[in-house]
């Protein structure tokens, strides 16, 4: 599918206005999960995700698993742990919400290197009056939680952010998270 049909489409369907989520930056950072010898990802569907979601379904070498609500993308990398591989969850930070049970009763519980992007929704800039909750709470809850994030804002400094977050996690066994920022994903 080519960049401009995958700016038309929503979950409902097309769009009569193109979304500008950055097809380059979503390259950037599928490479950067791949490099780090990322092979199972699991998502929801989600604007700001819809490239990487499609690299990931497109690519023979990497596992897409869909999921129905993100806290189940915790098993999921806790699986893939146990059977020595490594994964990473995609989601929107409502996700992260949702997924605290999981989160904290399996990942910290247990010690799995839970590698997390999180399209950072809400911030500075968002029009979308839905968002804005979950943008307000994303930071404290991590912080709540002890787990380390960065934000991902620079094109340039995706590859190693990528890295030392994975590099982390496994070094730590624990949940490690970017921020997938409106100023990476989204081109205006």
């Amino acid at each position: 599918m080519s960049a401009a049909a995958y700016n038309c489409l929503t979950l409902a369907g097309p769009v009569t206005e193109p979304m500008p989520v950055s097809v380059k930056n979503s390259i950037l950072i599928y490479q950067a999960l791949k490099s780090v010898g990322v092979r199972l990802i699991s998502a929801l569907p989600e604007t700001w995700l819809v490239h990487l979601i499609q690299l990931a379904e497109d690519d023979p070498d990497t596992t897409l698993v869909r999921l129905n609500k993100e806290e189940e993308g915790v098993g999921i990398s806790a699986g893939a742990h146990f059977a020595g591989a490594k994964s990473a969850m995609l989601m929107q930070n409502p996700g992260l919400l949702s997924s605290v049970n999981g989160i904290v009763s399996l990942a910290q519980l247990y010690r799995i290197p839970l590698l997390m992007l999180i399209s950072y929704r809400g911030e500075m800039g968002e029009r979308d009056p839905w968002q804005t909750e979950g943008g307000l709470v994303t930071e404290p809850l991590l912080q709540a939680l002890g787990i380390p994030y960065r934000m991902l804002a620079d094109p340039q400094r995706v590859a190693k952010e990528v890295r030392d977050a994975q590099t982390l996690a496994e070094a730590s066994l624990r949940p490690v998270a970017l921020l997938l920022t409106r100023d990476l994903m989204w081109e205006e």
